[in-house]
């Protein structure tokens, strides 16, 4: 089946270009002038794929954002006309998945999408013990249900913070590279620049922050999860 993807943007030009390239590539792709409009339609009738532009009339990309993710775990994209840090934290913190600075590549945003798309469409039953859960300290990870629990209460994750966290848990026995996690989760190749595992790994602690276990990042390499300290890492 074909993957749907609802964007929203102010600019006309930028919708149809964007469009263009990803109906190109097979996508089913609606596109809307505001924030607003892209969530009354996603209520009725939900998307595989968001893209969201930040400064919008009526509903701007964080407020959609944030609509979104209240009932949704699809994969949600933000674009950005400032080059703010500012704008890319509340991105990330409200829980978006990558983020794009314009002006920007329509066909780096389609690589993007599509490196999305295998991921979650990778069959993990290829993984061992694909039916077993994977616990650590107060941490389960239910794998058949994809579900986290932390001291019994469910925990909710988005698809990538889902997959990022499990591949930690099956290599709980030694430290991954930041290179190795975008290849594996997120499908880019090592040339891409994006601070999507770093800002992933930011939500799933904020998400951990009452468990034993702690994401710990290595300096110029990459993770590790292991049993927390006192120490702030």
């Amino acid at each position: 089946m074909k993957k749907t993807i609802y964007l929203a943007d102010d600019e006309k030009s930028i919708r149809e270009v964007l469009v263009a390239f990803l109906q190109s590539e097979g996508y089913i792709v609606t596109a809307f002038a505001d924030g607003l409009a892209l969530w009354e339609r996603f209520q009725v009738q939900p998307c595989d794929l968001a893209i969201l532009d930040i400064m919008m009339p009526r509903m701007d990309g964080f407020e959609t954002c944030k609509l979104i993710r209240d009932i949704s775990t699809i994969p949600i994209v933000m674009l950005s006309a400032r080059n703010s840090d500012l704008d890319y934290a509340t991105g990330i913190n409200i829980g978006s998945d990558d983020y794009f600075t314009k002006p920007f590549s329509a066909t780096s945003l389609t690589m993007r999408v599509k490196a999305i798309f295998r991921r979650i469409e990778m069959d993990i039953s290829t993984l061992p013990d694909n039916n077993t859960s994977l616990q650590l300290g107060d941490i389960l990870l239910i794998r058949n249900q994809k579900t986290l629990m932390i001291q019994q209460q469910k925990i909710s994750l988005t698809p990538n913070e889902y997959n990022l966290l499990e591949y930690l848990l099956l290599n709980k026995h030694r430290a991954v590279s930041r290179d190795e996690v975008l290849q594996t989760i997120w499908g880019y190749n090592y040339d891409v620049e994006t601070r999507a595992a770093d800002d992933t790994v930011r939500r799933l602690r904020k998400k951990m922050q009452h468990s034993n276990v702690a994401i710990e990042t290595i300096w110029g390499f990459g993770f590790r999860i292991l049993m927390s300290t006192n120490e702030k890492y």
